[in-house]
């Protein structure tokens, strides 16, 4: 507003709002309580009419905060409404109002100036720095008391201009809640104001959300407005993926179409909070979604169960159908997995997925896959693909199919695209577990022996339970010690892992160099703990060592040490059971060690356990299985075959507990089966 048109005193307030849908109502709040403080009160009606079109109109085109400028003195009310969005403002000739200007050319020039151009003593532009916006001036002669009566609904046509209390009406409405039945009713009131205004004989609000719904009827007023016939016909302005129409079944003459385009605007900005709300939601399902992806995800250490996952987090909700490729030894891809949300056309996915040729799908998830980007493919199985890359290495691709009458938004894109990475990371961890698995057990199968001895009248049977992909310390042995001698190991070295097993093949190496040599076993022990306190790297070991004889009459005669291990467990041919052994010094602890022997012989049918701490440590919340258990267990067993007992006790003690083993369990059974 240039200084000649700004009012001499009074009262001027100022005030910058933000960009949102309460800065109408803010403005007209600020011009409430300036006219009612300059005793204005003749001119609420325009006032406030004005106002809001203009800051609705700044909300809906500008995106920018406003400044609303209201200056009052004795005569009437000036109000600015300046925005700082850049181009140029939608504007009339500036000056005096003009009678005589058509409506059409005001409709297509300055929908929002149609009512400022009508009620308005005089109005113009206003260019300041960044800012750029539109005045108008109301004085008290300009506003005689017959426009503020509001003109029958049957008289508008004929009248010929819309009341100021029925434009006020229509433009202050707002809908109570921001939810799909409010905002529904709202349309449905707009309508019906709207009708009354032009004469119209009925309405209709049209939406998609892009949501594969296609166009739906949002609200109705009156008849459906007839086929071939001419009605108004307005654009929602709504971002994607909004997009919708609002037809009157009314001739587009005289202030019918402005005044269905300024209501189309109002209902556009609620449908642009409903959007922007909506987005906000589907953003909080998809962090929820993600989320609880990575946890399914991390659950799995095994190859196959992730890749078999992996297409079932992403059918339906972000496509149609889904197929994880992984890349071979010589780079090529393999289907790995793949499901479709209608079950039936599986196979036929397989088969697609398996034709070869320039336009086949695999050729354009070979690409995606060479290049490391995502890449489109055509009908009829539409969709693109995205590659699979964990730590620098392309593990495959990530295929997905759209859905019928779905298009994928940005925001989905993205989120498939952090599944990707998610997936490859899990594949990749899986892979590597697997490996760690496969070192591990490779190792540990080479602490064992291949084969325990088989011996006429004698019954010597195994079984070993490892943990994790980790290699443990427990170890078992059968030695042959000369004519019907033999001498039977079990030990647990302290930790896990490769220094462990590292421990673990010495001692049973040297156990083995020194029963070759004829050695006794108080030699052996004191070689072994000597061995480890030089070279043990302060772990140390229990062991359970027993020199067992076979004698002419069928008894075996049994001498057993036991250097910080548990006692054996002995069951007699009619049930009962015992533990047998003295404890003695562990392993690699002291230079010195004490190891009382203890003898027992074996009859025909008499079995003798020896354990590791694996068994009696086994745990289901703070409760142990513990000795006493595992001698109950025991005694049921006697008359069974040595390796019937070994392996029944090992079932015993996992089916104690629904939790994996926190340690190796290592089971070795001596029986006398003469």
């Amino acid at each position: 507003m240039s200084a000649s048109d700004a009012p001499a005193g009074g009262l001027v307030r100022r005030v910058r709002l933000p960009n949102d849908r309460r800065t109408p109502a803010a403005a007209r709040a600020l011009v409430r309580s300036v006219l009612e403080d300059a005793g204005l009160d003749t001119l609420l009606n325009e006032a406030l009419l004005l106002t809001t079109e203009l800051s609705t109109n700044a909300v809906v085109h500008a995106n920018t905060e406003l400044d609303i400028e209201v200056s009052a003195d004795q005569t009437g009310l000036t109000v600015t409404v300046t925005d700082f969005a850049p181009g140029p403002v939608e504007q009339l000739a500036v000056g005096p109002r003009n009678e005589s200007v058509d409506i059409g050319e005001v409709a297509e020039r300055g929908r929002g100036l149609l009512l400022v151009d009508h009620f308005a003593s005089r109005w113009g532009t206003v260019h300041e720095g960044t800012g750029k916006g539109v005045w108008f001036r109301l004085e008290r002669h300009a506003a005689p008391e017959a426009t503020t009566a509001v003109v029958p609904a049957a008289n508008v046509l004929e009248a010929g201009t819309p009341s100021v209390g029925a434009l006020t009406a229509l433009l202050q409405i707002n809908p109570e809640r921001q939810t799909d039945e409010a905002l529904a009713e709202f349309a449905a009131d707009m309508l019906s104001r709207l009708a009354r205004l032009t004469g119209a004989a009925g309405g209709v609000v049209r939406l998609d959300r892009g949501d594969g719904a296609g166009r739906q009827l949002l609200a109705r007023h009156g008849r459906q407005p007839r086929e071939n016939a001419d009605t108004i016909r307005v654009p929602l302005a709504v971002h994607r993926p909004y997009s919708g129409e609002l037809e009157l079944d009314a001739a587009p003459t005289g202030y019918a179409q402005p005044l269905a385009t300024i209501v189309a605007e109002r209902f556009s900005l609620h449908l642009e909070n409903d959007r922007l709300r909506r987005a906000d939601l589907r953003r909080q399902t998809w962090l929820t979604f993600l989320a609880e992806a990575s946890e399914l995800l991390a659950q799995s250490l095994d190859v196959n169960l992730t890749m078999a996952l992996i297409p079932q987090l992403v059918v339906p909700r972000l496509g149609q159908w889904c197929a994880v490729h992984t890349t071979d030894a010589w780079g090529r891809l393999q289907l790995a997995a793949a499901t479709h949300a209608d079950e039936s056309a599986l196979a036929q996915l397989h088969e697609t997925l398996a034709e070869t040729g320039p336009d086949a799908i695999l050729s354009r998830l070979e690409e995606a896959s060479r290049l490391g980007t995502q890449v489109m493919f055509g009908t009829p199985n539409e969709g693109f693909a995205v590659p699979l890359v964990a730590r620098g290495t392309r593990l495959g691709t990530l295929a997905v199919g759209k859905h019928a009458k779905h298009r994928h938004e940005a925001d989905e894109v993205a989120v498939l695209e952090d599944v990707a990475r998610r997936a490859a990371l899990a594949i990749d961890n899986a892979r590597i577990h697997d490996e760690r698995r496969t070192v591990a057990r490779t190792l540990q199968a080479s602490l064992l022996p291949p084969a325990l001895p088989h011996v006429e009248g004698v019954g010597f049977a195994a079984e070993y339970v490892p943990t994790g992909s980790e290699v443990g310390g427990d170890f078992y042995d059968v030695v042959p010690a000369g004519d019907d001698r033999w001498l039977v190991v079990v030990g647990d070295v302290s930790g896990k892992g490769v220094q462990a097993a590292t421990v673990t093949g010495l001692v049973r190496d040297v156990i083995r160099i020194l029963v070759d040599d004829g050695k006794p076993m108080t030699e052996i022990l004191c070689r072994v703990n000597k061995t480890l306190v030089q070279r043990g790297g302060g772990r140390y070991c229990t062991l359970a060592m027993a020199s067992v004889q076979q004698e002419k009459d069928g008894t075996l005669a049994v001498c057993l040490h036991l250097a910080g291990h548990d006692r054996a467990v002995l069951v007699r041919a009619d049930g009962k059971t015992s533990f047998v052994g003295e404890g003695g010094t562990a392993l690699g602890l002291l230079e010195t060690i004490s190891s009382p022997d203890s003898e027992v012989r074996l009859q025909s049918g008499d079995s003798l356990i020896f354990y590791t701490d694996g068994v009696t440590e086994r745990r289901r919340g703070r409760e142990l299985f513990g000795t006493a258990r595992l001698r109950e267990a025991a005694g049921p067993l006697a008359g069974y075959p040595a390796d019937v007992m070994a392996a029944r006790l090992r079932s015993i003690t996992i089916n104690f507990s629904v939790e994996e083993p926190r340690d190796d369990i290592a089971i070795l059974v001596l029986r006398n089966d003469a």
